[in-house]
């Protein structure tokens, strides 16, 4: 019996050490707002306080407006090769949303589709545009399409990407499990290996090729912004839908572009999009994955500027 109890302390102290020494060589701290700032905003990178938050934007080109919304975990960046494409016709607006990139967290810790519609309109009006196209991808196009539904007299078109809409049978991604379980949960907040992100990005990838160290880089230093791994566990427990029947609502024109290889959004979503609006055209792109904004961006990005040109 003695035998047995002392096996299994010796057990439990192996487990808690090398539990310990993962932790130690593991952990990762928070970068301040400055130090990510110098490292990842652009020379026209703009900051507006709005609900407590330095809100980053940048506003590219002239014309009619388009704003670019951002999904979960990203930022304006996603959007930087159709910003360089659409800028030749439109005033191009993208921004950190909240939670997300520069702009860090919501001190209210709110992430619902209906904060962030009211948040964008506010935004809006705070730099004086009133009527715009809008596009996002992922939970953007969710945001997107909220906004329309909430707004319709202000949007003129609409481009949802991959876009959150409606439930899923799909088994959500790693990192969302994780934000999801309470234990795992509050160990991110400490602890966020960089691999956890390669592989997360790769997911979203279909050309694993196109996945740089830089992307990588860029992905996971805008995470660790104070406030973002809070921020990231708050959004994924909130309720990630309003009522899908809204999105009937939407009368506007509106472009559906879905990756064939999306592991997160099914693209049997696509077709429920492209049924459930009346005035919609609907793309699949073959070499694509959840983010073909990024991974073909010269072809989704063009196909954008056709159908804002229409």
């Amino acid at each position: 019996m003695k035998k047995i109890f002392r096996t299994t302390l010796l057990l439990l102290i192996l487990l808690v050490t090398a539990t310990s020494v993962y932790i130690f060589i593991n952990y990762t701290p928070d970068k301040s707002f400055s130090e990510v700032k110098e490292k990842w905003a652009y020379e026209n990178s703009q900051f507006l306080e709005l609900d407590g938050m330095p809100v980053h934007y940048r506003i590219n080109g002239n014309g009619k407006p388009i704003v670019l919304i951002h999904g979960t975990g990203a930022s304006l960046h996603t959007w930087e090769e159709w910003t360089k494409i659409l800028e030749q016709e439109f005033q191009v607006i993208s921004l950190d949303i909240p939670g997300f990139g520069l702009t860090g967290p919501n001190k209210e810790g709110e992430y619902n589709l209906n904060y962030y519609a009211k948040f964008l309109d506010t935004f809006l009006k705070q730099i004086d545009i009133d009527t715009i196209a809008i596009a996002g991808n992922s939970l953007g196009g969710a945001i997107a399409w909220t906004y329309t539904t909430l707004f319709p007299k202000k949007v003129k078109k609409l481009i949802l990407v991959d876009a959150s809409g409606y439930t899923s049978n799909k088994e959500p991604p790693l990192a969302f499990r994780l934000a999801k379980n309470p234990i795992s949960s509050r160990l991110l907040l400490s602890m966020t290996p960089k691999s956890l992100f390669e592989t997360s990005i790769k997911d979203v990838y279909y050309n694993k090729a196109l996945v740089s160290s830089e992307l990588i880089n860029q992905y996971y230093e805008l995470y660790l912004r104070e406030g973002n791994r809070q921020a990231f566990i708050d959004r994924v427990n909130t309720e990630q839908y309003e009522d899908p029947s809204k999105i009937k609502t939407i009368k506007c024109p509106t472009l559906i572009q879905w990756g064939q290889h999306d592991h997160w959004v099914s693209l049997e979503n696509a077709y429920k999009f492209n049924k459930d609006i009346a005035d919609s055209k609907l793309i699949i792109y073959e070499n694509a994955g959840h983010v073909p904004m990024e991974e073909i961006p010269e072809i989704t990005g063009r196909d954008a500027l056709n159908f804002l040109l229409d």
